[in-house]
């Protein structure tokens, strides 16, 4: 659909004039205000300095009888309209509109977009796409709201993970693969997974998570289905059996995935052990199951807690076994500040995991 441009005060219809609802729904869209998908030069700090201007931009035409407008439309009973399908549409889009000059893109909603590098196609071409994922304003307990630099540099590397090493394997079969993934956060690792391997990947994180970390799934599914692939959302909170509240009933079927992927998981002293544990309780027991862990090194902390995720890994109820590991090297962060440079530069450790080859 082709959204003409924003409409004037003047051209705002008054409600005592009755307007019809294609009149009503023509200057609601009209009025839509989508955040602008940004790439990866522009820091957080500088994209909201460009809403900001934007935000004042439309202060210009005066911003208060817009949303004087929109609140009429919600507390009105639009009793001139047909039926109340009529109504309730446009009660919808006003809403949504107003929410969108007083609610999250007010706050600070970004959309960043990510671009990658596949293979080329048979016929020479690139094979190039981007991914736009939102992260919406960062509060104290954002961690699962904002894309941290592992999650990029892993889906970087993922298709080389497919076509050779202890990974190759699970890609050989004419099904696509089952993939679950652990602390999406932002999705953009689990929803490149779905892209770059056409495997069917769930995206988990805690319920408070889930909202957005769904929008991102939908927001990506034209890219990810023309790819060969699927996504899905579903509340997985570690540690946790009560799949009432805190995990989608998928989960009680335990062992399932031949594959977990998952990148920054660990934060807290108490992050190892219910990590291993949602591991233990998710990875299939075959012997061709594969977990593949992404953690930066920022500092000492992270280190340790690194070791301390590798024994719980190697001490699990199912030991796993390392079988492949690395270092790459990225940007951590596209948070505050300019431009990127080698000192916000971090070594990401990766590895690769087994089962234990079942001893019966």
């Amino acid at each position: 659909m082709t959204v003409s441009a924003p409409p004037t005060p003047e051209e705002l219809p008054h409600l005592w004039q009755k307007p019809s609802y294609p009149i009503l729904m023509d200057v609601l869209q009209r009025l839509r205000q989508e955040p602008r998908i940004w790439g990866l030069k522009e820091s957080r700090e500088e994209i909201l300095k460009a809403q900001a201007a934007a935000s004042m931009a439309e202060m210009a035409f005066n911003r208060q009888e817009i949303i004087s407008f929109l609140s009429g439309i919600i507390k009105s009973g639009l009793a001139w309209l047909e039926n109340d399908e009529e109504r309730e549409e446009v009660w919808e889009e006003a809403s949504k509109r107003l929410a969108e000059r007083c609610g999250r893109t007010a706050m600070g909603e970004i959309i960043r977009r990510w671009p990658f590098h596949d293979e080329k196609n048979l016929d020479g071409s690139n094979n190039n796409f981007d991914l736009a994922i939102r992260e919406p304003p960062l509060t104290g307990d954002s961690l699962g709201l904002k894309t941290w630099g592992s999650s990029y540099v892993l889906a970087q590397l993922l298709p080389r993970f497919s076509t050779s090493g202890p990974l190759a394997h699970l890609f050989l079969g004419d099904e696509p693969l089952e993939v679950l993934e652990l602390g999406s956060g932002t999705g953009l690792l689990g929803i490149a997974a779905a892209c770059l391997w056409k495997a069917d990947v769930v995206l988990t994180d805690l319920p408070n998570i889930i909202p957005n970390l769904a929008h991102n799934a939908e927001l990506n599914r034209g890219t990810v289905e023309a790819r060969g692939g699927r996504v899905e959302a579903a509340a997985l909170t570690w540690g946790s059996d009560d799949y009432e509240e805190d995990s989608h009933p998928r989960f009680q079927e335990k062992n399932r995935y031949k594959l977990i992927i998952v990148a920054d998981p660990l934060y807290d002293d108490n992050h190892p052990d219910l990590l291993s544990s949602a591991i233990d309780s998710q990875l299939s027991l075959e012997s061709d199951a594969r977990l593949l862990v992404m953690v930066p090194q920022r500092d000492e902390t992270t280190k340790g807690l690194t070791r301390t995720l590798r024994n719980r890994l190697e001490q699990a109820s199912s030991p796993l076994t390392l079988v492949e590991d690395a270092m790459a090297s990225g940007e951590d962060d596209w948070g505050e500040g300019g431009e990127v440079d080698e000192t916000d530069r971090v070594g990401f450790w990766w590895a690769i995991y087994r089962r234990e080859k079942p001893t019966w």
